[in-house]
């Protein structure tokens, strides 16, 4: 049995109940940082034994992770600070025990993405986006997605790289409201809400703690001309002719050789 438990994001005190008593019953916690978790441990008495698994040795460790499930062992999957499996490492184990029959429970609680969400307050659809591209090509790819989705979108970003990610979005969205959810459930939460200028100019160099980013997107996303997206796309995002065609047929949902062809007619 693997346990999927959801620890704190930042105040100790959101651990559930039920997290507890789990973490205190099973033969072994799974965590990403043993270092960290050991703080939370400590602050409520749970001494079961601990072991590393994370981005760097998950692969080398899930085989043999698998064959102590496999004998009947009771484990714990934990992350540094809320849900894993999403954006942290233990996504392939839990498919794994899907695939060979190893149940898998979740012990819900804290999810960074979800409690902006909250303190955004909204009806809308939305995507997670995970963690910003570092690479300017991909991040570039991902506003496009963001602001041509109908609804709203949630991602992750570290303070050394939200000026560069605040910094495109001025260039190619200087109007949209992005809304800033920092240090979620600790004593310097703050939320803020701007366009990209504004909160370049608010943060100023002390970017500190780990942000949650919600963008609006278009009410009607695809309803544009293909010829007039295409020029948008190109002047917006400083990318090729060739390249915005391609990004458009996405947006539009039709085939990139029928878009060629009515530009070519």
């Amino acid at each position: 049995m693997l346990y999927v438990v959801a620890t704190p994001i930042g105040n100790l005190k959101d651990l559930s109940h039920r997290a507890i008593k789990v973490l205190k019953g099973v033969d072994l916690i799974l965590a990403e940082d043993t270092r960290t978790s050991q703080v939370l441990l400590k602050a409520y008495g749970i001494e079961t034994p601990m072991k590393s698994f994370h981005l760097f040795n998950e692969r080398k460790r899930e085989a043999e992770v698998m064959e102590m499930l496999r004998g009947g062992k009771r484990m714990a999957l934990i992350s540094d600070a809320g849900t894993p499996g999403i954006c942290d490492p233990g996504a392939g184990l839990i498919r794994r025990c899907r695939e060979e029959g190893v149940k898998v429970e979740v012990v819900p609680g804290p999810c960074a993405a979800i409690a902006a969400l909250s303190l955004y307050g909204s009806k809308e659809r939305f995507q997670f986006i995970g963690f910003l591209a570092k690479k300017e090509g991909e991040l570039k790819q991902q506003l496009i997605d963001i602001l041509h989705y109908p609804g709203l979108s949630v991602a992750y970003e570290s303070p050394h790289h939200l000026m560069k990610t605040l910094g495109l979005m001025k260039k190619v969205a200087p109007e949209a409201k992005i809304f800033v959810a920092r240090e979620l459930t600790k004593r310097y939460e703050e939320t803020v809400e701007g366009t990209a200028e504004e909160l370049m100019a608010h943060f100023g160099d002390k970017i500190l703690g780990e942000f949650v980013l919600v963008f609006k997107g278009k009410e009607r996303p695809f309803e544009e001309d293909p010829r007039k997206l295409v020029e948008e796309l190109e002047k917006r995002f400083g990318i090729s002719g060739k390249e915005a065609l391609v990004v458009a047929a996405k947006l539009l949902g039709r085939p990139k050789r029928e878009l060629y062809r009515d530009f070519m007619g």
